[in-house]
C-alpha cells in the first residue's frame, strides 16, 4: 500500500517539519517532502493539524491490558501487549521478564523466538530483568530466585543472544565478569537493581555495560558528597544511557530535570508498565506477589512499588508539563534515544526516507489518534 499522511507538524527527530507529508510505501517510509510535490492522484491521510513522529520505543514493559508476561509467558500475551501499546503510541518495546527459575527463563526466550519469526518490528527482543541482582535492591523481585550465574545458563544465554536484547545485573554480583562476553554476542548489560558502590559501578561500565536500569530505582543513592553510589555513576558517566519512569510516583519531578541535565541525549523514557497500565484493575498477580493498584501506584502487601501504570504517551505528557522539557525532545527520549540505546537507529525511532513506517500521531491534548506499524494504519479505538 502506497499513501502519504498530509496536513500534520512532522517531528522528525532531527526538525519539526510543517507543510510537508510523510510518504509510506508497504512497510518502510518512502520520503519525506512538500506536500505540493505530491501527485494530484496520492491516496492521502489527513491528519487534521494533528502531530506525527516516529513510533514511541519502551526498552521496559513487565506487561498492559491486564496481563503480565512473567505469569502467563506466550505468544498471545505479548500480542495482548502489543495491541495495548498502541493505544499509547507505543510501537516497539522489549518484553520484560523479571527474576526467575532458569526453566522459566527458557522459556521466555523459546516464546520470544516463536514471537519474532510472525512479528516483525514490534517486541524487539527479550530483556532479562534479573535473576543476577542484589538481594538489597531487590524490589519486587523475588529473593529466593536471586544468584549468580551457572555455566550452564551463561552458555545458553549466549546461544540464544539474536533473541536476549538486553540482560539487568547488578554491578556487584559476581555475574558481572560475564559482561564482556554478552556483549561480544550482541546483548546490552545493563546495571540495575545493585547495591554497589560509585567504584564498582564504574567498574561495570568498564566492562562494557552501557545501560542503567530505572535510574534512582532500586540502585544506591548518591547518599552524602562521599558515597555516589550507582546513582552518582551513572550521572558520571556520559556515554551510559539510562532509563527513567516519569510518573512522578517513581522519581520526583525535579530529579528527573537534573538528571535530564547531566545526560542529555542518553536519557530515555521507559514505562516499567505492568498489567494495570491499559487496564481497568485494582490487582494483577506479579511473580506469585499480589499487587495492588491505588490512584495509579503499584504496590505489594509491603508497599514495595511494583512496577508501573504509565504509559508512554503520558510519560511524553509530563516530560514536557512537569520537567518542563521541549515536546521535540521529550519526543526524542521516547523514540530516538531509545532506538539508539539498542543499536535500531538505522531503522526505527526517526522520520526519514528508507526507515521502517512504524508512527504515531497524537494531539495537541496529548491524546493517540492512531498508529502505524510496518506501514499498517490504525486509528485509536478500531
Amino acid at each position: 500500500m502506497r499513501y502519504a499522511f498530509t496536513n500534520g507538524v512532522i517531528y522528525t527527530a532531527e526538525q519539526v517539519l510543517y507543510g510537508y507529508a510523510v510518504v509510506i510505501n508497504g512497510k518502510r517510509i518512502e520520503a519525506v517532502v512538500p506536500e505540493g510535490e505530491l501527485a494530484p492522484d496520492m491516496k492521502r491521510l489527513d491528519l487534521e493539524g494533528h502531530n506525527l513522529t516516529a513510533g514511541f520505543i519502551d526498552l521496559q514493559l513487565n506487561g498492559c491490558g491486564g496481563v503480565m508476561f512473567n505469569d502467563d509467558t506466550s505468544v498471545r500475551t505479548l500480542e495482548i501487549m502489543q495491541r495495548t501499546n498502541r493505544k499509547s503510541g507505543t510501537t516497539s518495546f522489549l518484553p520484560t521478564f523479571i527474576t526467575a527459575t532458569d526453566e522459566e527463563m527458557k522459556t521466555a526466550v523459546a516464546v520470544m523466538g516463536e514471537y519474532l519469526k510472525t512479528h516483525r518490528n514490534q517486541a524487539l527482543g527479550l530483556h532479562l530483568e534479573g535473576p543476577y541482582l542484589s538481594v538489597a535492591k531487590k524490589g519486587v523481585h523475588r529473593a529466593e530466585y536471586i544468584r549468580t550465574i551457572s555455566p550452564e545458563m551463561k552458555a545458553f544465554l549466549l546461544d540464544n543472544a539474536r533473541l536476549i536484547r538486553k540482560i539487568t545485573m547488578a554491578a556487584e554480583n559476581p555475574s558481572m565478569d560475564c559482561c564482556e562476553d554478552f556483549v561480544r554476542h550482541g546483548i546490552i548489560v545493563s546495571v540495575g537493581h545493585s547495591n554497589a558502590d560509585y567504584a564498582t559501578a564504574k567498574g561495570a561500565f568498564a566492562k562494557g555495560a552501557s545501560f542503567a536500569t530505572h535510574l534512582h530505582n532500586a540502585m544506591s543513592p548518591i547518599s552524602s558528597g562521599r558515597a555516589m553510589g550507582v546513582v552518582g555513576a551513572v550521572l558520571d558517566t556520559e556515554n551510559i544511557y539510562t532509563g527513567i519512569i516519569a510518573d512522578g510516583l517513581h522519581v520526583d519531578f525535579a530529579n528527573i530535570r537534573i538528571a535530564k541535565r547531566l545526560k542529555g541525549d542518553k536519557l530515555c523514557l521507559v514505562t516499567d508498565a505492568t498489567a494495570a497500565a491499559g487496564a481497568d484493575i485494582d490487582s494483577f498477580s506479579f511473580v506469585g506477589k499480589t499487587v495492588y493498584v491505588r490512584e495509579g501506584k503499584c504496590l505489594d502487601a509491603d508497599g514495595t512499588l511494583g512496577g508501573s501504570a504509565l504509559t508512554m504517551i503520558e510519560a511524553v505528557k509530563n516530560a514536557v508539563q512537569q520537567v518542563r522539557i521541549p515536546l521535540e525532545e521529550a519526543l526524542r527520549m521516547s523514540n530516538y534515544y531509545p532506538a539508539k540505546a539498542i543499536g535500531e537507529e538505522q531503522r526505527l525511532g526517526s522520520i526519514g526516507a528508507g526507515k521502517i513506517a512504524n508512527i504515531t500521531v497524537f494531539s495537541n491534548k496529548f491524546e493517540i489518534i492512531g498508529t502505524a506499524v510496518n506501514g499498517e494504519w490504525q486509528r485509536a479505538g478500531d
